[in-house]
Order: C-alpha cells, then sequence, then structure tokens
C-alpha cells in the first residue's frame, strides 16, 4: 500500500489532519487500531477553543456543532463560597469556547473521511514506523488477520500516548519532560439538568470541583401513549479531586453528591441539582512533553507529544493546533518546493505547546489543594484568585489562555 501521509490513529488529530489534507488535494491513509464503535464512544475532551470551532467550520465539520453545541461566553470561579464570572468575549476581543464532545467530534469527521476522503481502515493495528531518516518511512500494520505495509513520503503519529510513533524516535534524540500530580479526577455522568448554564472552577480546603454539562440528548419518551413525542435529556459532567490511585467504585453516588455540594456552597442561593449517576471513572493528572516532535518524515501530533492535566481544557485544543500546523506545512511543500515549514514543525508546535502548559498547570495548582499543603500554600492559592478577581490584567490573561493561543 502506498500513499503521501500515513496517519496512525483516527481521533480528533488523524482525522481532521486527513480531513485538511483531502482538501489540499494531498492523499493519506489512516490507521486505526480500535473498531468504528469504540472510537465513536470513548469519552474525553469536551470544551473546543474558539480556534478549534472555527477549523472544524472550515474543513465542513461544523454543522451539527453549531446546531447541538454549546456556546458558552464564560465561566465562573468559586472560592470562599464566592463567585466570579470571567467574561471570555469581554476580555478576548469576542472569542468564546464550545461545549461539544471528542465523541461527537470524531464521528462527523469519520463522517466525511468515508464519504469523501481516503482510506480510513478500523482494526488496522499500527505494529512500528521504520525508515523515518530516509526518504521512504513505512508503517507496518496488522490488519484482517495478515500484516502488511503502508509506504509513504511522510509518517504522522496522531496514536496517543501508548502509540508506536513515539517510540520510532532514537533515544539520543529523544527529551522527555514532565509532571505527576498526587491527586486525580473522579468524574461522573449524571442525567439531570447542569446546576448551573457555564463551567464552575471551584477551589475548596476539601479540593477541587468542577460542574460542567454535555449537549441536551433527545430521546424518545418511554411511554407507548406519548411515544412519538421527543423528550431533551439533560446530562451533567462533574467531577471531584481525589486522591493519586482512587478507585471510582469506593465512592457511593450520595457521597458524590454530598461531596460536591460542599465544595460549590456559596452564600447565595444557588443549589446543586441531583440526579441518576449513569458513569463513573478516574483521570490522573499529570504533565507531559517529547522534545522534539519530528524526527526526519516521521511527525507526532496530539497526545503522542504531550499530555496536561484536564484543568485548563486544552488536551484536545492541542491536537488541532498541531496538525493544522502540519497541514499548512505540507500544503507549502506541495506549492512551493520548499521544506521551510516542515522543518520549523516542531519548534513552531511547541511554542503553543509549552504555553498550555504552563496555563494547565497554572491552572491545577491555583485550584487543586496538594496532600501536603501548608497554611501558607492555601493562602497563595487564595491570593491567585483574589488578583484574577480584582484585576482586569490577570484576568484578560485567564480568558486570551482559556479561549485558545493562536493556531501554528
Amino acid at each position: 500500500m502506498r500513499t503521501t501521509v500515513g496517519i496512525i490513529g483516527a481521533g480528533p488529530a488523524g482525522l481532521l489532519l486527513a480531513r485538511l489534507l483531502h482538501r489540499a488535494g494531498i492523499d493519506s491513509v489512516v490507521l486505526e487500531s480500535r473498531d468504528r464503535a469504540y472510537v465513536e464512544h470513548r469519552q474525553r475532551a469536551g470544551i473546543l477553543e474558539q480556534g478549534t470551532v472555527d477549523v472544524l467550520r472550515a474543513v465542513g465539520a461544523g454543522e451539527r456543532m453549531d446546531q447541538e453545541g454549546l456556546r458558552h461566553d464564560g465561566i465562573e470561579l468559586r472560592f470562599d463560597r464566592r463567585r466570579h464570572r470571567v467574561d471570555l468575549p469581554g476580555l478576548t476581543g469576542g472569542r468564546s469556547v464550545t461545549v461539544y464532545a471528542q465523541t461527537e467530534v470524531c464521528k462527523d469527521l469519520i463522517a466525511l473521511q468515508l464519504k469523501g476522503g481516503g482510506p480510513l481502515l478500523f482494526e488496522a493495528e499500527a505494529l512500528a514506523v521504520e525508515g523515518a531518516d530516509g526518504d521512504r518511512p513505512r508503517i507496518r500494520f496488522r490488519y484482517r488477520g495478515r500484516e502488511d505495509v503502508l509506504e509513504c513520503d511522510y509518517a504522522v503519529g496522531c496514536d496517543g500516548f501508548w502509540g508506536v510513533a513515539r517510540a520510532a524516535f532514537p533515544a539520543a534524540l529523544s527529551h522527555v519532560f514532565e509532571r505527576t500530580y498526587p491527586y486525580a479526577w473522579l468524574g461522573v455522568l449524571a442525567d439531570v439538568a447542569p446546576s448551573h448554564d457555564e463551567l464552575v472552577y471551584a477551589r475548596h480546603d476539601r479540593g477541587f470541583a468542577l460542574l460542567s454539562m454535555r449537549p441536551p440528548v433527545t430521546r424518545h419518551h418511554p411511554s407507548k401513549e406519548v411515544a412519538s413525542l421527543p423528550v431533551e435529556s439533560f446530562v451533567s459532567r462533574l467531577y471531584l479531586q481525589v486522591p493519586a490511585g482512587t478507585n471510582a467504585d469506593d465512592w457511593t453516588d450520595d457521597e458524590i453528591w454530598t461531596e460536591l455540594e460542599r465544595r460549590c456552597e456559596t452564600d447565595d442561593d444557588w443549589r446543586l441539582e441531583r440526579g441518576p449517576i449513569t458513569q463513573k471513572s478516574v483521570t490522573p493528572m499529570r504533565s507531559f512533553v517529547h522534545e522534539p516532535m519530528r524526527h526526519g518524515r516521521l511527525f507526532l501530533a496530539g497526545d503522542s507529544a504531550h499530555i496536561v492535566p484536564p484543568t485548563g481544557a486544552k488536551g484536545l485544543n492541542l491536537a488541532v493546533g498541531d496538525v493544522v500546523t502540519l497541514a499548512r506545512a505540507l500544503v507549502h511543500e506541495k506549492e512551493t518546493g520548499s521544506a521551510d515549514l516542515l522543518d520549523a514543525y516542531s519548534a513552531t508546535c511547541l511554542r503553543r505547546v509549552w504555553q498550555a502548559e504552563r496555563f494547565s498547570y497554572d491552572m491545577t495548582t491555583m485550584l487543586h489543594p496538594a496532600p501536603d499543603a501548608t497554611p501558607f500554600d492555601a493562602r497563595l492559592q487564595r491570593a491567585r484568585l483574589e488578583r484574577i478577581a480584582s484585576s482586569r490584567a490577570a484576568e484578560t490573561d485567564l480568558a486570551e489562555a482559556y479561549t485558545g493561543f493562536p493556531l501554528g
């Protein structure tokens, strides 16, 4: 099998890259180790920066997002029983974010790829990337019970932290920067209307809490008498800071709701809405960057190159920034014959990556009490929040980072 760009991984990074290349007349093949149902249902990030929204619209993947996604013009910070709203458009010249789950982004991009894009092979497990430092890199993969080889001009690893692409980098070339946090997020999905119409980030001495949501799901009424009438089902996405290594099943539903109420309490009449919890999971917290993001004709994008703690909502958006930068460089090489942008790919991406790492670290350490935190540490956290609440300059810095750094 032969193509111009071989893409490992059909997450949002790989799928969007394939779409960008297709629109530029550059052929590609996408290899995905999982089946289509798994890719379209795995739960991941749900906050899209302004730049991500704009790119999805530009490639024809914005119709359902615009219909079902929830535009948010602000976030709320809570601390010491107080509430402070950050006006995103007012501080950034009009930028906002959109709540639209990664699963839905993948569904939209998969439909476009299968309808008119290049080959997208599900259950095609990449085994290794070979010859990255030559003119014809090869991706060995297993598909339908037999091994095959995809020869390409360029190989791109969009295969996540545990994928094979990063393993093809020589040890002498690889530099890893990482931090593991001593806490995690207990995340739940609940069939209940959100308790606030925007995301709430709460700092409490007992630990961090986040109130989020998913766009409403339309279902048919279970009663036969009104079976033809659709019912709009609201879904809340809620998180609690818990010790690293926590088992989600150790928390009862009542304990989760009670703890969310404690950590999000305010001095006004706000109340937390309760409902049936349908899913529980624990997300570890870590920061990770691999430098460089290019070796020869092999490029890394998304989680294969960098991980951020979810506090800043940057993971999916960083992946989008990577593939927009790479697609631009590949189109430039096709049109001009110059490899200048390809040569600059790693440095260009890493500038954005490190700003996102900085922002995610700042948000995480400002809102999460560490297990060994002292009273001094707690006062510093409050001081940082007070600064944002009282200084337009500090508030603007947060809003600009939250809505997204420039792509490329």
